[in-house]
């Protein structure tokens, strides 16, 4: 074999290890940064700058939400990135598919404890899915104690690669908003579809997810479904519809309440009548 020929197999084979590197969204092997803004500060951090924080411990999670079982992290709490989030009245988490959390920021800083877990690079967490070789990280938002102040799996954001101080997303998104009470079902059910639906999904293309479909254009879902079917596609999306690349999770009663259920479906009838 010639000299250059035997550069050129080189170079191909190098090609094909960059492209496989980023297997899962992410080049879990190259060195991961995380864009965090507040106010008008925008800062990254490297995975090792975050793995050399001060504030970093080992954390273990009895039940994590993404796992399904007991999980061990190495985290920094995320008042160590956002100093003030007691004062912000959202943080918005956006992860590399595009599922975006927007949390309060009350909330954050609970008695639920909020922490950042950080991947090592060389020693990277399960798979989330089987068949696909992607896991949690870089970038993990866990929490210590949800119990404590009612966090929802859909608050557990990974493969997190910007956090950012925001207005609530109906603020910034009022198609949302229902022409209803404040008292209301279908207010309360606003905060349900904020808290659960809009990490996916829009309404009247109001929202910062696009992963899912808009649950009001062309049509609402009470508009093609049975209401018992709607509450089972929540509950149990396969036991409706099934494909192999379906990505929304099952909402049990311990995650969603049978009374939030109801607001939710109260929130998206109201919204039928204002496409």
């Amino acid at each position: 074999m010639s000299a250059i020929k035997k550069k050129l197999k080189q170079l191909a084979l190098l090609a094909i290890v960059i492209a496989t590197a980023g297997v899962g969204g992410y080049a879990w092997s190259a060195e991961a940064v995380l864009e965090v803004t507040s106010g008008s500060q925008v800062q990254k951090f490297t995975r090792s700058e975050l793995l050399s924080q001060p504030g970093l411990r080992s954390v273990d999670i009895t039940n994590d939400a993404t796992y399904h079982r007991a999980m061990k992290y190495q985290a920094i709490p995320v008042a160590a990135l956002l100093p003030q989030v007691q004062k912000m009245s959202s943080v918005q988490f956006t992860a590399l598919d595009g599922f975006v959390a927007n949390i309060p920021g009350p909330l954050l800083a609970s008695n639920a404890q909020a922490w950042l877990a950080i991947e090592p690079a060389d020693h990277q967490w399960p798979a989330v899915k089987p068949g696909d070789p992607a896991s949690a990280g870089p970038f993990y938002l866990i929490w210590l104690t949800p119990e404590k102040a009612g966090v929802s799996n859909e608050q557990w954001p990974y493969q997190i690669a910007k956090i950012a101080e925001s207005q609530p997303l109906e603020s910034r998104h009022t198609q949302l908003l229902p022409k209803s009470p404040a008292d209301s079902a279908e207010y309360r059910g606003l905060k349900v579809f904020v808290t659960n639906c809009a990490v996916c999904h829009q309404i009247n293309g109001g929202g910062d997810a696009a992963i899912g479909p808009d649950l009001n254009k062309p049509y609402n879902p009470t508009e093609y479904f049975q209401e018992a079917y709607l509450r089972k596609l929540v509950r149990e999306p396969a036991s409706v519809r099934s494909w192999k690349q379906s990505a929304m999770p099952g909402f049990s009663e311990r995650i969603l309440p049978e009374t939030d259920l109801n607001d939710l479906i109260a929130y998206l009838k109201q919204m039928a009548k204002q496409r």
